[in-house]
């Protein structure tokens, strides 16, 4: 089947113009003016920005955490990302068993016939099991090129500087990117307890003990064992302004280390946690201050920071009353299970569908991003940096004819309604937005169309990475 995308304005991470684009199959085969085929579907785009697919390379879907599941699945969260633009996903595989292909098979499982966009993953190294260093370079040939190390989460996920190093060793010799979560577990640990001893319980005790300055010490402890490993090093959900600084003086010095921020650190600060509904905007790491937030932005437009992501993650505010999902109720244990003690309140946020709307109103609509900005942050330098690129997150002729027609005209009130995560609630709840995909295509097939969802479980594909780019 063909498909022929007439007078839009295609915007890439370099150029905005205008052509048409026409699509054989599961692909793009020309970018011109004027295309012609008779016998193709033609689709519209008068009036429409024309964009490839996001790409969020930190999603997490049916994850366990504190006795429950986040919300959303490998269809449902798949599903909400379509909505909002969203049309290729990375997920994380849990270090479930001593064996790295047993741990993937797993999370194959996991996702059964469900995936509803494409997808990848990557490997969590949280164990170093006697035979997990040797292991680390056949993930290539299960298609993942990135493992992730945590600083934080003592005795759970964390592990020590020296077996991070080591994994950074390996990882680096044979292509495989590093990514980092950076705080300071010990700081934590104490700071916990201190408080629980205090009877400081309220939600934004979170944030308060997980101070930023333990996060700015591990960027730069990240970026020194980077340099030791000689290795390429991406940190995850960026935070702090600190963590920006020491980032591009990490940069500055010669060292291959990369970052993404999260759309909840543009927006979010502590005094949000301090709201009666403060459980909502519980994440690891915690949201931070307005200085922060200016600085987060300062970095995505100036290039220190390589990636907006989400590190989606959503649980039921209220998981004990049902929400309507696909005409069934469902209700899933959420956040409401650490309701006077923070440290029981699952840590994490729906944000994959909202991504792209929220950043265009209050990023290139604010004119502090350019739309090529945009597409770079939220498309193209992800899709480059895991190894996806140009099959993802590019508008070129033999690319996956992954596009979103984004209407930047179209103004709504957002909302739960419009976001379309399987939770019973959104972040961005009444916020105006101008500009908001109409039509989504994943490998030429239309998924989403003004508010219908025309994908379907099983249609979503793995995505067998290769290295991927320091950028």
């Amino acid at each position: 089947m063909r498909t022929l995308i007439k007078n839009g304005t295609l915007i890439t991470a370099a150029e905005t113009f205008r052509a048409d684009i026409l699509i054989e199959g599961e692909k793009i085969a020309a970018i011109g003016a004027d295309l012609t085929a008779p016998d193709a579907r033609v689709l519209d785009a008068e009036g429409k920005l024309v964009l490839p697919g996001g790409v969020d390379v930190h999603t997490h879907f049916d994850l366990p955490m504190f006795g429950t599941v986040s919300s959303d699945d490998h269809y449902t969260g798949h599903k909400a990302a379509a909505f909002g633009g969203t049309t290729t996903v990375i997920d994380f595989v849990s270090q479930d068993y001593p064996n790295l292909r047993q741990c993937v098979d797993a999370w194959h499982e996991r996702v059964g016939g469900k995936a509803a966009v494409d997808y990848s993953f990557h490997m969590n190294i949280t164990h170093l099991y006697p035979d997990t260093l040797a292991e680390l370079p056949a993930l290539l040939d299960e298609g993942i090129s990135s493992v992730k190390v945590f600083t934080a989460y003592n005795n759970r996920l964390r592990l020590p500087d020296d077996d991070i190093l080591r994994v950074m060793r390996v990882a680096g010799k044979h292509g495989i990117l590093t990514m980092m979560h950076a705080e300071n577990g010990d700081v934590i640990e104490l700071l916990v307890a201190e408080a629980l001893a205090q009877g400081r319980t309220e939600p934004v005790w979170h944030a308060r003990t997980r101070p930023a300055w333990s996060a700015v010490e591990a960027v730069l402890r990240g970026a020194a064992l980077a340099g030791m490993a000689d290795a390429p090093l991406y940190v995850v959900h960026m935070n702090a302004a600190g963590e920006v600084d020491m980032l591009a003086y990490a940069r500055a010095q010669g060292l291959p280390v990369m970052g993404e921020t999260c759309p909840q650190y543009l927006f979010f600060s502590e005094e949000d946690l301090q709201r009666p509904d403060g459980a909502k905007w519980i994440c690891s790491p915690p949201v931070r201050t307005p200085a922060d937030q200016e600085r987060l932005w300062q970095g995505l437009a100036d290039g220190t920071l390589q990636a907006l992501a989400t590190d989606h993650c959503p649980f039921f505010y209220d998981g004990t009353q049902p929400i309507e999902y696909e005409g069934k109720p469902v209700a899933i244990p959420g956040k409401e299970l650490g309701r006077g003690d923070f440290t029981r309140i699952p840590n994490g946020l729906p944000g994959v569908g909202d991504r792209l709307p929220v950043l265009w109103t209050y990023g290139v609509g604010a004119g502090r991003l350019t739309p090529n900005q945009f597409v770079a942050l939220t498309a193209t330098q992800p899709a480059r940096i895991f190894g996806l690129y140009p099959q993802k997150g590019a508008l070129l002729p033999g690319a996956d004819a992954d596009i979103v027609l984004w209407n930047p005209a179209q103004r709504l009130t957002y909302g739960v309604r419009y976001a379309h995560h399987r939770t019973d609630y959104n972040l961005y709840e009444g916020w105006e937005l101008q500009g908001f995909p109409e039509t989504v295509l994943l490998r030429g097939q239309v998924i989403v169309h003004q508010g219908e969802w025309r994908g379907r479980p099983g249609m979503g594909r793995f995505l067998k990475r290769s290295s991927g780019e320091v950028i």
